[in-house]
């Protein structure tokens, strides 16, 4: 479960583009050495507690301050099942939950193995047992976060944007800020892939929790994800609750194949959903199946999928751990799979899982005949700045080979975490469509149809450089002037000769232009170009090469 640690250069482009060439930012230098802080994160509502091996029941255990979620790491053995249960002053303990739960890969490589959070409720101690002997056992701890006041149905939360008529039409989805309430920055820009499928997944906290405490419990969850396993963000794109809520996970949109932390080995090609719960033994409730079932159909058919039958995807090498299968294995599964389908699991739990084949055909129902819409790149395309470039594509109805004819569809870039519509197209007879961009920097683009039924293209990288003159006036030294859109801070001029670099000259831009001299080394025929290097903006740029002949 993780955005894969070793990220294609497309997806790693997606990151990049939308917020400026940001590195991957670590929340903790190194999570072991970190983890031996009280407090991680800086509200300081994440402490954990040292407790070494564990055999049988342990003591009660108190917490180093009050919490509302816990959860265990320990060093071995991988198939221990160890379980918590928590105390409160003045209450009874909670029933025992599982909590070495696992099947998730972190966005960066970390030692040690890692359960599930379990929602505990406000509470001051905790007990844990184990089937087996275990070691290197370590306790973390989230304090409750302070609920939103009286927030308790749908109407009492945004709405997360855009709403696009996809299969049986979007859900009310509610925004990340309704339970982020701006506690819950991301530690990292958000990747884009691909999806192929949905994955199922539960949190297995307690099911007893109320509509007042889900905005809580999905910021504990973050805390949790974040600051002691290291992710980038809450794991889940999408998170149901037992009243039938849908809320928005993972930032970087709704709309968008948000590479997530949920599915070991498939999270460049997959969406996870999870349904805020237990469901080992109890089914969730009619409102929460009823919202995933359109939840999925709308999910699927935006980006343009059939919601039955099964795919073939590729296991990441990277979170192949987390898999029965040998890394780089191709492995079928449902469009709409359990997390146990594909990793080494028992998520979403057995009640759960075993409603999976009820819920299929529901979903297939739902989403009718969705419609898939393309984006391709002339080959090879490295865009110059402020000069057009041709894109195109294709709609047409998911399994039919016929085109939608005389259709609308937009070109977007995404920039900043923005989305802007740069122009547009009506499709051909044959559902083909072009239209010609003009971006200033490294971008992505995407299609979108919007009317119904609403579909989007995957996000595609455009590198663009910048636009380079060069003019050259004969003499001793020679004298080298031109512009640079949009401009930079330096350029190199490069003197060739039979192709190989005899000098350069390093020259400051200002206001997009440049000026200097540089000097040939004796009489002959040389060629130069100006060049910027690549920055959080643009590629590499050159100009067009100059010949010139020295007397």
């Amino acid at each position: 479960m993780g955005e894969r640690r070793s990220l294609t250069r497309r997806a790693l482009l997606g990151g990049m583009a939308a917020a400026g060439a940001a590195s991957v930012v670590r929340p903790v230098a190194g999570v072991a050495q970190a983890l031996d802080r009280a407090v991680l994160d800086p509200a300081g509502g994440v402490s954990s507690l040292w407790l070494g091996s564990l055999r049988g029941s342990s003591r009660p255990i108190a917490a180093p301050r009050r919490f509302a979620l816990a959860g265990v790491e320990w060093a071995g053995p991988r198939d221990a099942r160890i379980e918590l249960r928590a105390l409160a002053a003045g209450r009874s303990w909670t029933h025992w939950g599982l909590a070495s739960s696992t099947g998730h890969d972190p966005d960066h490589h970390t030692d040690g193995l890692f359960g599930e959070p379990l929602w505990t409720g406000p509470a001051d101690q905790v007990q844990l047992r184990a089937d087996r002997p275990v070691h290197g056992v370590r306790l973390h701890f989230v304090a409750p976060p302070t609920p939103r006041p009286g927030a308790r149905t749908a109407a009492d939360f945004p709405l997360a944007r855009p709403v696009l008529a996809a299969g049986p039409g979007q859900p009310p989805i509610l925004a990340r800020d309704g339970w982020a309430q701006g506690q819950a920055p991301p530690a990292h820009d958000p990747v884009y892939a691909t999806i192929k499928l949905a994955f199922v997944h539960h949190t297995v906290n307690p099911n007893g929790y109320s509509a007042a405490a889900v905005p809580s419990l999905l910021l504990g969850i973050f805390q949790y994800h974040r600051y002691v396993r290291g992710y980038w963000d809450i794991a889940y794109n999408f998170l149901i609750d037992l009243y039938g809520r849908v809320w928005e996970g993972r930032a970087g949109g709704i709309d968008a194949p948000v590479l997530g932390a949920h599915a070991g080995g498939y999270n460049a090609e997959s969406t996870g959903v999870a349904v805020l719960g237990d469901f080992m033994n109890t089914v969730p409730s009619p409102a929460a199946i009823g919202a995933l079932e359109r939840l999925l159909a709308w999910k699927l058919s935006l980006h343009g999928l059939p919601t039955h039958g099964k795919v073939t995807v590729v296991v990441d090498p990277s979170g192949a751990s987390f898999t029965p299968f040998a890394p780089a294995a191709h492995v079928s599964l449902p469009r709409v799979a359990g997390h146990r389908d594909g990793d080494s699991t028992d998520c979403p739990g057995n009640a759960f899982y075993a409603q999976l084949p009820s819920i299929r055909p529901r979903v297939d129902a739902l989403a009718g005949t969705p419609a898939r819409v393309t984006l391709e790149l002339p080959a090879g395309a490295t865009a110059i700045a402020g000069r057009p470039v041709e894109v195109s594509g294709r709609l047409e109805p998911v399994g039919s080979s016929g085109g939608l004819a005389g259709a609308p569809v937009e070109v977007q870039r995404l920039r900043g975490g923005r989305r802007l519509t740069l122009g547009g197209a009506t499709t051909g007879p044959d559902g083909s469509w072009s239209a010609a961009v003009s971006p200033r920097f490294n971008v992505l683009l995407r299609s979108l149809h919007r009317p119904a039924p609403a579909t989007v293209s995957d996000w595609v990288a455009l590198e663009v450089a910048p636009k380079i003159t060069l003019t050259v006036a004969p003499g001793s030294p020679l004298r080298v002037s031109g512009t640079v859109f949009p401009a930079k801070d330096r350029v190199t001029v490069e003197l060739r000769r039979a192709g190989r670099v005899i000098g350069t000259r390093r020259l400051a831009v200002t206001a997009g232009r440049f000026a200097g001299t540089i000097r040939a080394p004796r009489p002959g025929s040389y060629t130069l170009a100006a060049r910027t290097a690549p920055d959080a903006d643009n590629v590499a740029g050159a100009s067009s090469p100059v010949p010139v002949t020295v007397t």
